[in-house]
């Protein structure tokens, strides 16, 4: 009785105080192994892995958040989301997709995710019930392999910035709310911007940067776009990757009436305790 009492009166006193019970999504509890049914394979250095779907799964899900994956057995394709620990920030190209250009998770954690445009269908963040993102957000950098393209270029992207350093090239992340199937507002974030005026302002994202998602409100579902300047008749020419890592969110508020119950509850229970 006196421990409800006192977990009802810690409830009633956050509550009161306007404190919303937060929650953080991470990638740390997934499965990570070689060979598996979870469909991860090792990369790279010995003790990294990633995990691409190739269960057909069709998604994958952690601390309440669902993600989507889409898995091509005939092409060894994916898209959507996958996850990963590997660490290579030196080596270009498509064999290193699942790579975060910042060498690891954020925060020091080790597994993250990454994101693959899909050419078609939903790319989702699924949340368990909706939950309130005032003040809240996530951390997001590029892939190894989107990064160093955007740097050096390749047969098929631009250097950005040209031969000059002045063409005013982009890559933007565009994360939008959802809530209830109604769309509530979007946020954009530019993962490599060469449109100043002074090239020393040019820059693409190497390090975990935080996007804050405080004007979506409450939502239980976050879906992506990647666009680029360099583009060409078939669409984006910069690979359309990037990493994602800790998610923040919170419980909405309760309402007046819920408080002032509670409030009640937590009353009546002392009153008893005294008799």
């Amino acid at each position: 009785m006196k421990k409800t009492l006192c977990g009802l009166i810690a409830v009633i006193i956050a509550l009161g105080t306007g404190r919303s019970l937060g929650s953080t999504v991470t990638f740390e509890g997934l499965p990570l192994g070689n060979p598996g049914t979870d469909g991860s394979t090792e990369y790279g250095t010995t003790g990294t892995y990633y995990w691409k779907g190739s269960s057909g799964s069709g998604s994958f899900t952690t601390q309440g958040a669902t993600f989507v994956n889409t898995y091509d057995a005939l092409y060894d394709s994916w898209d959507g989301f996958a996850y990963s620990n590997t660490v290579d920030t030196t080596t270009g190209g498509y064999g290193n997709q699942y790579s975060a250009i910042a060498g690891g998770g954020a925060g020091g954690s080790s597994v993250y995710a990454v994101g693959y445009q899909p050419f078609s269908g939903v790319w989702s963040m699924t949340l368990a019930s909706a939950q309130n993102f005032s003040g809240r957000g996530m951390f997001v950098t590029n892939t190894t392999y989107d990064a160093l393209d955007m740097e050096n270029g390749s047969g098929f992207t631009k250097k950005f910035g040209g031969a000059s350093g002045n063409d005013p090239d982009w890559f933007k992340l565009t994360i939008q709310g959802w809530n209830g199937g109604s769309s509530v507002g979007s946020v954009d974030f530019y993962l490599a911007d060469f449109r100043f005026s002074n090239n020393a302002q040019d820059y693409i994202v190497k390090s975990w940067q935080w996007v804050d998602l405080s004007s979506l409100g409450t939502v239980d579902e976050l879906t992506f776009a990647l666009s680029s300047s360099d583009t060409s008749t078939f669409g984006m020419n910069t690979p359309a990757y990037f990493a994602l890592d800790n998610v923040e969110a919170a419980v909405p508020e309760p309402s007046a009436g819920l408080l002032l119950l509670l409030s009640a509850a937590g009353a009546a229970a002392l009153r008893r305790r005294k008799k």
